[in-house]
């Protein structure tokens, strides 16, 4: 890809404070483009990342913080936009990635945890990709990338409100790219197996501690019966996934769910 395909446009990250939001948005301002992160940690924590990517990519770089579950504000992801657009002005490069994790049996999920995973992980992607297909299609290009997860593709037990909605992700993906096809947009899903994040790091720590294992070894364990490479998915990789699809090579790609999963999904 060339830096020409994304420099100046406007991308939207949302959950992206670390780990594979924080590795995209990396990855597109080294592209050239203008950057609006997003998430829950106070501004004044973000304002070192937001400098580093200013200083090292000469790109316009913001963050905003904003809640995704509706509360006293009944349509939060229009409030984020709005201030996005104040910011960058109108969005080209969307990224969904904002995510809410449980771990419990069916029978044990609080209504209220099931409500708020179908608030963040699938309604918050469908309303921003309403509020950013205008724009792109006045421009006749956008790229929209919703991240969805091998248990998108997968079930597995105790987590029946992240399978729930990484599945539906997939089919708002398909919908939302045969709508486009005319308008020079393409929408995707990106479907990493288990990503070296700082969520996933905690856990391997545990493992660590809890079995008295060495780090490879507790790679291993928290890897049996996933990836058949036994390697952790780098976010950098993923993150590369999404330059590529920018990119006028990737044109014709849309609809697509994307297993970046070190054979996984093919295992």
């Amino acid at each position: 890809m060339t830096l020409s395909t994304v420099r100046g446009k406007a991308a939207l990250i949302t959950g992206s404070t670390d780990g594979l939001g924080l590795a995209i948005a990396e990855r597109l301002a080294q592209d050239g483009c203008r950057i609006v992160l997003h998430g829950l940690v106070p501004a004044e924590d973000m304002a070192a990342k937001v400098a580093d990517l200013r200083g090292r990519f000469d790109v316009d770089v913001h963050y905003v913080r904003a809640d995704l579950l509706p509360g006293q504000d009944a349509d939060p992801v229009a409030t984020l936009f709005a201030q996005a657009a104040d910011l960058v002005g109108r969005i080209n490069i969307l990224v969904n990635n904002a995510v809410i994790r449980h771990f419990d049996a069916v029978e044990q999920l609080p209504l209220q945890n099931w409500n708020n995973s179908i608030a963040v992980n699938l309604t918050a992607a469908f309303r921003a990709i309403q509020l950013a297909i205008p724009g792109m299609r006045a421009q006749q290009w956008g790229r929209i990338f919703n991240m969805t997860s091998v248990y998108g593709a997968r079930a597995t037990v105790n987590r029946v409100d992240y399978v729930t909605t990484k599945t539906a992700i997939v089919g708002l993906t398909r919908a939302v790219a045969l709508e486009c096809l005319a308008d020079g947009i393409t929408c995707n899903a990106l479907c990493p197996g288990s990503v070296l994040t700082p969520n996933i790091d905690a856990r391997i720590e545990t493992l660590m501690q809890e079995r008295e294992l060495e780090r490879d070894a507790a790679v291993k364990a928290f890897l049996n019966g996933k990836q058949p490479n036994g390697q952790l998915v780098d976010a950098a990789d993923v993150a590369e996934m999404v330059a590529y699809l920018c990119g006028p090579a990737a044109r014709q790609i849309t609809g697509v769910v994307m297993p970046i999963d070190g054979g996984w999904l093919a295992s």
